[in-house]
């Protein structure tokens, strides 16, 4: 396989591959930009040249340098004009006869040591290569978008992508100043997998009338700490496009119920309702003020909520209790009192659901209570799991499945869902924060509640729970045969 890696040859004139191209021309690399529209890669290298020329207005980057990257990119008006590339990223339609397509005609056309690799997000390598002569060479290389400013590139390896060439791409990836991190090829890989829970159930609690969208981005993002809301995310990146992926992924695991899509979201896509590029989605973009769906806020104080979370408060005669995935009515009247049940938080927002059972002064009490301590408070209906919690409790065993499978290393996924989607605290991270007994408990009454596969824990989880539960145990017997 080549080992400099010289001329790179992009595929695909749309936003991914008009980014990457740029990323590759700013390393001094020769470009060559490939489109079966002509107008395409007239209207990808106008694009670079007016980003460049905005950050040279800006005091950002020189005339001189900007000349530079320009003088490294070249359009290629036909495939064989890619001939002398030794690295080829493909970031064409998002179809996979057009991309088997692509790398049988770039396997005539290209010498032995080229490195063949494709931007997809979610279609599989091993199937992209399956009629290569030598399907050794092509691996996964996904960027995120824009390209030009994301860190994260997941390095894919199909079933029979060449370690050599994995390492050869990380290696190149680190020059180009980016995070790279590997993964089997999976549906999905490492973040569209994990990250399908995060708009998953923001969806279930849209259409279970639990809260409205902006609560419910509210919750995810100033009580959860996400950088933005998952409603407002889907509508940024476009209902079409979101909705995809997610079918991708939820017929490439045999329709597996973890990553049933949206009959709510379908209804989007099908009025064209496409989300801030059609100028309505979930919110209508002429009118929302963008900042408003994206300003995480920051953990300040945390000692009240995190000692609910170890337990329970009495206020006024309510119960105010941490969820632990049973609805407040149900502990109400397991407990014969009022209750309040308080989502996790990782700011100064608390989300609070109300038995139904309580008195409109009962729930005033424990909203009172929270004002009192300087929090925000957002009520929602009497919802298992509340918000948040569920939220992050499915992700966490998302990431473990994915762990558990040999997808990625632990240290990986932590680093792809910190770097790829923001998310404030890499997910096994954060199953080892909130304690796994916990996060076990939560899936395990969200699954008896709904009694849906959708919820069932992974085994590694459960494996992880009863480890912390058995050191628990140990350390506590050490500790009173110490004061024997």
């Amino acid at each position: 396989m080549a080992q400099t890696l010289h001329t790179i040859a992009v595929i695909g004139g749309g936003t991914m591959g008009a980014g990457i191209a740029e990323i590759a021309a700013q390393q001094g690399k020769s470009v060559l930009l490939y489109d079966i529209s002509s107008a395409a890669i007239d209207k990808a290298l106008d694009g670079i040249r007016q980003r460049l020329s905005s950050r040279v207005q800006r005091g950002k980057l020189s005339a001189a340098r900007r000349d530079e990257i320009l003088m490294c990119l070249a359009p290629a008006q036909r495939l064989e004009d890619l001939a002398q590339a030794d690295l080829v990223i493909e970031a064409a339609a998002e179809k996979l006869e057009i991309k088997q397509q692509l790398f049988q005609k770039l396997e005539v056309v290209c010498g032995e040591d080229t490195l063949f690799t494709s931007n997809t997000s979610s279609i599989s390598i091993t199937e992209i290569g399956r009629y290569l002569k030598r399907p050794q060479r092509l691996a996964g290389l996904h960027f995120f978008n824009p390209a030009p400013v994301m860190k994260l590139v997941e390095v894919v390896r199909g079933i029979e992508s060449d370690e050599t060439v994995i390492t050869q791409l990380v290696e190149e990836m680190q020059r180009w100043g980016k995070q790279p991190v590997t993964c089997r090829s999976t549906p999905g890989f490492i973040v569209n997998r994990i990250a399908r829970p995060f708009y998953a159930e923001a969806w279930r609690a849209l259409e279970d009338y639990v809260a409205p969208a902006q609560v419910i981005d509210r919750a995810l993002r100033e009580a959860g700490g996400f950088a933005m809301g998952p409603l407002a995310l889907t509508d940024l990146i476009g209902q079409d496009v979101n909705f995809a992926v997610t079918c991708s992924v939820y017929h490439g695991f045999w329709q597996d119920r973890r990553f049933l899509p949206s009959l709510a979201q379908q209804e989007l896509v099908s009025a064209g309702r496409l989300g801030k590029k059609s100028g309505r989605g979930v919110y209508d973009w002429s009118a929302v003020q963008p900042e408003a769906l994206a300003e995480p806020l920051l953990p300040q104080r945390e000692q009240q909520v995190q000692r609910l979370a170890d337990g329970e408060l009495d206020v006024e005669g309510v119960r105010v209790v941490a969820t632990q995935g049973e609805t407040a009515t149900c502990l109400a009247v397991r407990y014969q009192q009022p209750t309040v049940v308080v989502d996790l938080s990782l700011g100064d927002t608390v989300v609070i659901a109300p038995a139904a059972t309580n008195t409109a002064s009962h729930t005033e009490s424990a909203v009172r209570y929270f004002q009192q301590q300087g929090k925000q408070v957002l009520r929602i209906a009497d919802y298992p799991g509340m918000l948040v919690t569920r939220t992050v409790a499915m992700i966490i065993n998302e990431a473990l499945d994915a762990l558990q499978k040999g997808i990625a290393s632990a240290e990986d996924i932590d680093i792809a869902m910190r770097t790829g989607v923001n998310y404030p605290k890499g997910p096994l991270a954060w199953g080892a924060e909130l304690g796994w007994p916990r996060v076990l408990q939560v899936l395990e009454h969200l699954q008896q509640y709904y009694g849906e596969e959708r919820y069932r824990p992974c085994p590694l989880l459960r494996q992880k729970a009863l480890l912390a539960r058995y050191a628990t145990l140990h350390t506590t017997t050490s500790l009173e045969a110490s004061h024997v």
